[in-house]
């Protein structure tokens, strides 16, 4: 990866290092974007919206790319992403490309979707600024298959060769990563389907982790019991494990569906409890570094500072291979930048797909921005204090 930047001490509350990277027209662009997440009205409705204007063909597909998908996406192809892809390396950032096409329930869909992710491995191997490789389970793979599974029913023999096929797609992606030398993470998905997802990510890390850590298994936190199975992985396995740790994405289906079922809530009980929990898991992990590998997958600067603290007081090095920081492109970059500038490893979750494809995801980042309290008012406040900053030179 290109080298064009000196290392500077840690400092989330630069700005111009964590925007130094947009031009003054992009820089009030994104304070646009940021501000329209504060409309409750325009963030539940404008998705669905924007969804029935790309299928019944309303000229809307360029506003939609200029204004909103641009900014969390790199592409609707790899071709399209390359551009972002150099440009990231430039500041030492890496790319994760995640080919974010989800909601499919056809067969014919899930191995067009294995193909691309082979894509995104074939890419990494050959490109330097993409370290990883990532896919959902769902995303080659039937839900309620899955779900069927994780609650050990049984199987006609139709979803048993079902399963098969879900099975082979996984494998084929993952020993594509044995074979090319990229790491591959499997993300976290409901707790429901969760127990099926465990169990082939415990195979393939198996199969293929032996020599080195080539397989990630993604943590929730936001669960009262991943601090228990992280360390009953640690107690249990003595092959080489790989670790995404994140906080979680589907909370409020989670609770919704714990009383709607009547089953006690997954979710920690509180916000606190899952920020105790995070930083604990990434201790556990960094703490045995001999035996694992861990992306430190997070939007908070506390998490990041108590992870990089315990690497200095454990003599882990900022660039040690086995640790990653990760946030997603278009969110954080007063981490990113600030943390790949200090030496860190850092890479960005950069989405990619037809724009009509991906509008679930970019929907969840709407969403999850409109809160007071949620990201969008600290991003603002980010990018105000950067306008402000070039506004007095």
């Amino acid at each position: 990866m290109e080298k064009v930047l000196e290392k500077s001490p840690l400092d989330f509350n630069n700005t111009e290092h964590a925007f130094g990277h947009l031009s003054d027209k992009e820089l009030s662009r994104a304070i646009m974007l940021f501000k329209t997440f504060s409309f409750p009205l325009l963030v539940k409705y404008g998705p669905g919206l924007a969804a029935f204007s790309l299928k019944t063909g309303l000229p809307i597909k360029g506003i939609i790319k200029k204004y909103f998908f641009n900014h969390f996406c790199g592409g609707e192809s790899i071709v399209e992403c390359k551009n972002r892809i150099q440009f990231l390396s430039k500041y030492n950032v890496g790319t994760i490309l995640d080919y974010s096409v989800e909601g499919e329930e056809k067969e014919e869909v899930f191995d067009a979707t294995c193909k691309e992710i082979i894509r995104t491995i074939d890419e990494s191997a050959i490109n330097t600024a993409i370290p990883f490789a990532v896919f959902k389970v769902t995303g080659v793979g039937r839900f309620a298959l899955l779900q069927k599974v994780s609650e050990k029913a049984e199987l006609n023999d139709a979803e048993s060769k079902e399963y098969t096929r879900l099975k082979n797609r996984v494998e084929s992606i993952c020993r594509k990563g044995f074979e090319c030398s990229v790491q591959v993470m499997i993300d976290a998905e409901e707790t429901w389907i969760q127990p099926a997802i465990d169990a082939l990510v415990l195979e393939m890390s198996e199969k293929f982790n032996q020599k080195k850590v080539l397989i990630f298994n993604t943590l929730q936190m936001y669960r009262h019991d991943r601090l228990a199975f992280l360390t009953s992985c640690f107690d249990k396995y003595s092959f080489p494990l790989g670790f995404k740790i994140v906080r979680g994405a589907y909370m409020e289906k989670e609770r919704e569906r714990a009383v709607e079922k009547s089953y006690p809530s997954p979710i920690q009980k509180d916000k606190e409890s899952s920020d105790k929990d995070y930083d604990a898991a990434v201790e556990l992990c960094l703490k045995n570094i001999n035996r694992c590998e861990i992306v430190i997958g997070t939007h908070n600067e506390k998490s990041c500072q108590k992870a990089v603290n315990k690497m200095s007081e454990i003599q882990i090095k900022a660039n040690d291979s086995r640790v990653y920081f990760s946030q997603l492109l278009g969110m954080s970059d007063n981490i990113s930048f600030n943390m790949a500038m200090a030496g860190y490893n850092v890479a960005k979750y950069v989405p990619y797909g037809p724009i009509v494809s991906v509008l679930p995801y970019l929907a969840r980042r709407a969403q999850e921005n409109s809160s007071v309290k949620g990201q969008s008012s600290r991003e603002l406040q980010f990018l105000m204090k950067e306008l402000e900053r070039r506004k007095g030179l």
